[in-house]
């Protein structure tokens, strides 16, 4: 009598673990029709499309050996505004009192340019939107 316990809470276990795989399957967010990013940008941030609150950073990770232009909302963020980290590639902004630029409320358009400092020219860019709250 005992084997045939077992058996039933194996299978019910079975069951219950299908169910979250299909639930998982039905209900979870692919990103479909989301355009990759250009294969010199490693990282963004805030994602395309999401929002955030008003003291987030922009964030860009791009291969050791590129510069980064940020421009938000048509406005190029001063040099000595972003913060990079040259072992890693990682741009970043954030506004702060002193910043020529800062959020507001609403949608917001960030469009970065690249460029390769040796090598071969590898020059490019990439806009998206997100939204402040």
């Amino acid at each position: 009598m005992t084997d045939r316990r077992y058996l039933a809470v194996f299978l019910l276990l079975g069951l219950a673990a299908g169910l979250v795989v299909v639930i998982g399957f039905v209900f979870g967010s692919p990103d479909t029709g989301r355009e990759p990013l250009p294969r010199v940008l490693e990282k963004i941030s805030p994602q395309p499309g999401s929002q955030v609150p008003l003291q987030t950073p922009v964030e860009v990770d791009v291969p050791v050996g590129y510069r980064v232009d940020i421009y938000i909302d048509g406005f190029r963020v001063p040099e000595s505004e972003v913060r990079f980290v040259e072992g890693t590639g990682v741009h970043s902004w954030a506004p702060t009192r002193s910043s020529t630029i800062l959020w507001t409320p609403g949608p917001h358009t960030v469009l970065v340019s690249w460029r390769k400092l040796s090598g071969l020219p590898d020059e490019g860019g990439y806009s998206w939107e997100f939204r402040v709250f």
